[in-house]
């Protein structure tokens, strides 16, 4: 049984690690598993590390050597049929079926009665969703067999547009490198407070980890944080990451103590400084699903994390390991920071409870789940 996955940019480590994950075990089910990667990575992707600087061993072609965004959706469109024609697939899974040069592809496979399988990221809590554009979303579902999904509210947002339960095959399809992540982490623990004291970070941190643009909803977070810099000096705040708001962050960050901004590093590294901090923070707008609470609960940190954000359902639990909070409420937000600041007692108990949570987005485990499915579809 030969599988074609289609993937926008090799660039995305946790979709890599995933594919080899699939690759390693997909015999065991009599499958064989292909990767066609469009690009290499994509712009807004520039100061997150090279695409091909940490390798994973799985079967895959990148079709263009360059970014996502030189290429056209006519370029793109024909470089998918030829790969699909040669490789002749007898299951097509889909991982960004809002192109319209995949969508061609679903197109081609319901004609020649290839199985499709369709990677669904969006949810019910990123954004209200009506209309004409979720009718058509409808009628494209109802020409797929098969769907992987990033956690529970992914899964209830396809079955609002008519996806049967039974179709859905694994709702854990977000994962990330668990292994290097705690790898790298483990091995900066024993140097953890000589290292704080080198960045001359606070006696705890709150962190956020990501690209500085707009949708994560930064000068909101800011403004919570400046009265908690009034309250306490033993609380700072890290902004680790690159975009094209951190010098507007910077400016009217100048006037509050204990703000620390970190220049973006690759994605491996991320843990190193994860293993400094004590509380993730995500307060995006929106976020389909949040993969960086996935990288903070693998390293034992309590999470705050917007409601709209895809994750809550599954890796948030209020009281137990963070809170959920409302992203246009600061007192929400500063309630809940405040319960930090007044129960540091609590941190390693809550860090605890984040890595049990995130224990069964372990990628082998859901890789064995999506072989499953595809195994169904013969």
């Amino acid at each position: 049984m030969r599988v074609l996955i289609v993937h926008n940019q090799l660039w995305a480590h946790y979709k890599s690690k995933l594919f080899s994950e699939l690759h390693k075990i997909a015999p065991q089910y009599g499958i064989q598993i292909h990767v066609a990667q469009i690009a290499l990575s994509e712009s807004s992707r520039a100061n997150m590390g090279e695409a091909e600087a940490f390798r994973y061993d799985y079967d895959y072609e990148v079709l263009f050597q360059k970014s996502l965004d030189e290429i056209s959706v006519w370029d793109r469109t024909k470089a998918l049929l030829i790969k699909i024609r040669a490789y002749r697939p007898d299951v097509l899974n889909l991982t960004g079926w809002y192109d319209p040069a995949q969508l061609v592809l679903l197109f081609y496979a319901k004609l020649t009665g290839i199985k499709v399988i369709i990677s669904n990221e969006s949810n019910v809590r990123d954004h209200a969703r009506q209309g004409l554009k979720e009718q058509v979303k409808k009628r494209l579902l109802k020409m797929a067999h098969g769907f992987f999904c990033f956690g529970s509210s992914s899964a209830q947002y396809l079955q609002l547009l008519g996806v049967k339960p039974s179709q859905i095959f694994t709702q854990k399809a977000a994962i990330v490198d668990n292994d290097t992540i705690l790898k790298q982490y483990e091995a900066t623990i024993p140097t953890r407070e000589e290292r704080k004291k080198e960045k001359n970070w606070a006696r705890y941190n709150f962190i956020f980890v990501g690209r500085l643009i707009p949708p994560k909803n930064l000068p909101f977070l800011l403004e919570a944080f400046a009265k908690i810099s009034a309250e306490t000096p033993d609380w700072g705040l890290v902004f680790l990451g690159e975009g094209q708001q951190k010098a507007h962050l910077q400016q009217i960050s100048q006037s509050i103590k204990n703000i620390y901004f970190e220049k973006g590093v690759a994605w491996y590294e991320v843990s190193q400084h994860l293993a400094l901090a004590d509380v993730l923070v995500l307060p995006s707008h929106s976020e389909p699903w949040g993969l960086v609470v996935n990288e903070a609960m693998i390293c034992g940190l309590p999470v705050l994390v917007s409601e709209p954000s895809g994750c809550v359902d599954d890796l948030v639990k209020n009281g137990v390991n963070g809170f959920a909070f409302d992203p246009n409420d600061t007192e929400d937000l500063l309630e809940k920071m405040r319960f930090f600041i007044n129960n540091p007692q609590r941190l390693p108990q809550m860090g605890e409870a984040s890595q049990e949570l995130v224990a069964s987005f372990e990628p082998q485990k859901v890789a064995h789940e999506m072989l499953t499915g595809i195994a169904h579809l013969r």
